[in-house]
């Protein structure tokens, strides 16, 4: 039998309750319980919540990028003087969302980063007047399975929009080009360097053959994993000449970057405090739903410009005189991005890699067999090594079959003592700290009981 909806203040007053009881006992930071009680209570109230938002909702999603690409575009509405509601901390699933809109008196515009699996049912709740769609990697299997699955979903969840509703999309992603191209109102993006690009696809390459009739799919530039400058041979089908694209890509190894684009309203100059190709996308991904939304193309680039990086998303901590860099690395085609961003750097390298494998990571945990851990030891620059988390043993096996000495390999599962013995090790100098997803947590949450760094739910 069907339990009766509370009404809707009885139902959002109980949830607020909830949240603030969750601080008070430091159970986190209200981002999630509150939706979930809410949701419990009564089930309509994200979509009547969202319908209430004059500015509508705008949602984007993907495997990767998706809380560095929000934050951008926040940026962005913040300096059109926009007020905005927005899941900040990345609690993406509907009760997050959920949770957010709770605070969304006032606000003209919701803004919200979606799991790639929860999207189809946001849709549905939402109604958005914007989906942005970034890229589809494999990651968690036991959670998603794979890719094909959550292509299909998309592609019923595009299917199914409101044709007036705009899909921003990644035309160098073929899965994701192929699926948003049905959709009728669409602005594309891409990186179109040749410079920036590698004349062959990766081994752990993820979507490689032809959406439409399964041929192999020819590159003339591969940029990360299977994102590229693609083609079918066979049927013809092709990436789309992006409405929006990086024309030149300058990295500056962790200081940043600079871009130049193509846009429908003329040249966009970046220049981010953000390093790697990873975040080249998730920069042009955000300039591409700024001015679907209607943004101005001059406000874009000094909003980009001042925006920090977002929680354990190259964030850099100093701890007395050595510096921490956090890299979030929770599957291959992130974590590989992230090893060259960091060999873009000069000097030796000290590193702490710290897996997990509990529910928010994915408990598969073979994905490490696809990084190309090879690369720190082929530059011969990897100065120490610690290995931390529930599955550190597995980590240190991956890096001794890649060639690397015992003797060189520290273990220390526990995520405080394996800070300490990589911050022992590097002295004055830079740490990088390589977690998944539930390691960065409780490494945020050692920093922030030692004073170093807010919690993750206060990152803005």
């Amino acid at each position: 039998m069907r339990v009766p909806s509370l009404p809707r203040g009885l139902a959002a007053g109980a949830a607020r309750g909830a949240g603030r009881l969750s601080q008070r006992l430091g159970r986190g930071g209200g981002t999630t319980l509150p939706g979930l009680v809410l949701t419990r209570l009564r089930p309509e109230a994200t979509a009547e919540m969202a319908q209430s938002v004059p500015g509508g909702v705008v949602l984007l999603s993907g495997t990767n990028g998706k809380t560095t690409t929000a934050r951008l575009v926040r940026a962005v509405l913040d300096a059109s003087g926009t007020r905005v509601v927005a899941n900040t901390a990345g609690s993406n699933l509907e009760r997050g969302v959920a949770a957010a809109l709770l605070d969304a008196d006032g606000a003209e515009m919701a803004l919200f980063e979606v799991d790639e699996a929860a999207l189809p049912a946001l849709i549905t709740q939402t109604k958005p007047r914007a989906v942005a769609l970034m890229n589809l990697f494999r990651d968690q299997l036991d959670r998603y399975g794979e890719l094909e699955h959550l292509v299909e979903r998309w592609r019923e969840a595009v299917a199914g929009l409101d044709p007036a509703t705009v899909v921003i999309y990644n035309a160098d992603d073929p899965a994701v080009a192929e699926v948003a191209g049905q959709h009728p109102n669409t602005v594309s993006y891409g990186i179109d360097d040749a410079r920036v690009g590698r004349d062959r696809l990766p081994h752990a390459a993820d979507t490689t053959d032809c959406r439409r009739c399964g041929a192999p799919l020819h590159y003339d530039m591969v940029t990360i994993s299977h994102l590229g400058r693609w083609s079918c041979p066979e049927c013809g089908l092709t990436r789309p000449q992006p409405d929006v694209g990086a024309t030149r890509v300058e990295l500056h190894g962790m200081g940043g970057q600079r871009l130049a684009l193509d846009a429908p309203g003329g040249p966009i100059e970046l220049s981010l405090r953000l390093p790697g190709m990873h975040n080249a996308y998730n920069a042009v991904a955000a300039t591409a739903t700024a001015l679907a939304l209607g943004l101005a193309p001059e406000s874009i680039g000094p909003a980009l410009a001042r925006r920090p990086a977002a929680f354990g998303r190259a964030e850099r901590t100093s701890v007395g005189d050595a510096r921490i860099t956090t890299l979030l690395a929770k599957n291959p085609a992130g974590a590989n991005e992230n090893i060259r961003t960091m060999l873009l750097e000069g000097g030796p390298l000290h590193v702490v890699v710290l897996l997990n494998d509990r529910t928010a990571d994915g408990q598969d945990v073979s994905w490490i067999w696809d990084v190309d851990y090879e690369l720190l030891l082929d530059s011969d620059r990897l100065a120490s090594l610690v290995v931390g988390g529930d599955r550190a043993y597995d980590m240190a096996l991956r890096f001794r079959y890649a060639g690397l000495d015992t003797d060189r390999i520290s273990v220390v599962p526990p995520v405080p003592a394996a800070l300490d013995a990589g911050l022992r090790a590097c002295g004055t100098g830079e740490l990088y700290v390589l977690p998944t997803y539930t390691a960065l947590l409780e490494l945020q949450g050692v920093l922030a009981e030692r004073g170093l760094a807010p919690a993750f739910w206060e990152d803005q």
